[in-house]
């Protein structure tokens, strides 16, 4: 058969071992015939909101099953008229066929990314914190950096970008900074982003020149919505007003408008001071504290994945997710997947889809990592 269809068939082929393994095809078989019951039953509408969470995921997983059956069909019937068209010297409906699979494989590949983005918070908006590691004012530089490189990454995607929170530096760069990402699907992306992230540089700040190595973690939580319940109890919550930091005019700077909220039985922590209104900092600081709580429970029933206990840990050596290297060579590497890039520029500027479509790969199919060694 032409080697073109023997690859896109082969390709095919592949996606869909990937997603009958992702989705557990035999358990989702019988959790469909379960739902399918539970849909017919008299009773089920005695309880709307249990009914319609039934109906829900009956809808997504007849959905999900139904796309991958049409897949598997599509590709055996089309490898089927391929045999025929070869076996008739019919070069028309050999190439009809070509074309055919490779919108199959399009279907595939995009069913694929689907079953990636498909955990309970994956499509909401995302908040994001940037923390610079010890290190002064390169770390406090790195911390910026890194800031701007998902700036640009959601810009790049038509997400809108809200500033929360921003610590700046004594000298350069920022401490902290927390943007608030909107768009379908910030968190499912941006959730591969946790962890701590290391830079390899000439310093500018060095008057002498010498390569220095920089760390700045991100922590990423999900904007939870109105079906998503969290219960905190007021007397768990320390309220605490200051005035707000940095640039923002002088009725920022000389009112206490700025709030920050301590979960005192898990010790989170966040602050709100993108509005000149105390009132309106205290609303976002709730929402805050309610997401990252929620994020907390996501990760624990999720048993967490290894990048994200890297965002808990000390930035520093040993704990890093990625590697950026601008001297003495150029090298992005993530030491999770293996997956690299000879252009720092460009994942600088926000060129991160394909380290995070790698790291969903590995965390839904168990795909091993390339080789991990750090680099120097």
């Amino acid at each position: 058969m032409r080697a073109d269809i023997v690859a896109t068939a082969e390709a095919i082929k592949e996606s869909v071992g990937l997603l009958r393994r992702h989705l557990d095809w035999d358990v989702s078989v019988k959790r469909l015939a379960e739902l399918n019951a539970l849909a017919e039953s008299n009773d089920l509408w005695n309880d709307p909101d249990k009914a319609q969470k039934v109906m829900q995921e009956r809808n997504a997983l007849d959905a999900r099953m139904t796309a991958l059956t049409t897949i598997n069909r599509d590709l055996a019937d089309n490898l089927e008229l391929a045999e025929l068209a070869e076996a008739e010297d019919d070069a028309a409906t050999l190439d009809e066929a070509a074309k055919a699979l490779v919108e199959t494989r399009a279907k595939a590949e995009r069913l694929q990314l689907e079953a990636l983005l498909s955990g309970e918070a994956d499509a909401n908006d995302t908040y994001l914190e940037v923390h610079a590691g010890a290190g002064g004012t390169e770390s406090q530089d790195w911390a910026l950096m890194l800031m701007r490189m998902y700036t640009r990454w959601a810009e790049r995607r038509g997400f809108k970008v809200e500033v929360v929170e921003e610590s700046e530096g004594e000298e350069a760069g920022i401490k902290s900074a927390t943007l608030l990402i909107k768009g379908h699907n910030a968190y499912g992306w941006l959730k591969t982003e946790a962890g701590v992230h290391r830079l390899v540089r000439i310093s500018p700040f060095d008057s002498n020149a010498r390569r220095h190595t920089s760390f700045a973690s991100a922590t990423v939580y999900p904007v939870i919505d109105d079906k998503i319940d969290i219960q905190i109890n007021d007397s768990d919550v320390r309220i605490d007003t200051m005035r707000s930091g940095g640039a923002g005019g002088q009725h920022v700077n000389k009112t206490e408008s700025a709030v920050r909220l301590v979960h005192n039985p898990t010790g989170v922590m966040v602050v709100s001071q993108g509005s000149r209104s105390q009132h309106a900092n205290r609303a976002v600081a709730w929402q805050m504290l309610r997401a990252k709580l929620y994020e907390r429970e996501l990760k624990i029933r999720e048993e967490a994945a290894a990048a994200d206990f890297a965002s808990k840990t000390d930035i520093g050596w040993g704990h890093q997710i990625r590697s950026y290297v601008l001297q003495p060579y150029q090298l992005v590497k993530d030491l999770r997947t293996g997956k690299t890039s000879g252009v720092p520029s460009d994942v600088l500027d926000g060129d991160l889809d394909g380290f995070m479509e790698a790291t969903l790969a590995m965390r839904a199919y168990g795909t091993k990592a390339g080789d991990t060694e750090d680099v120097e």
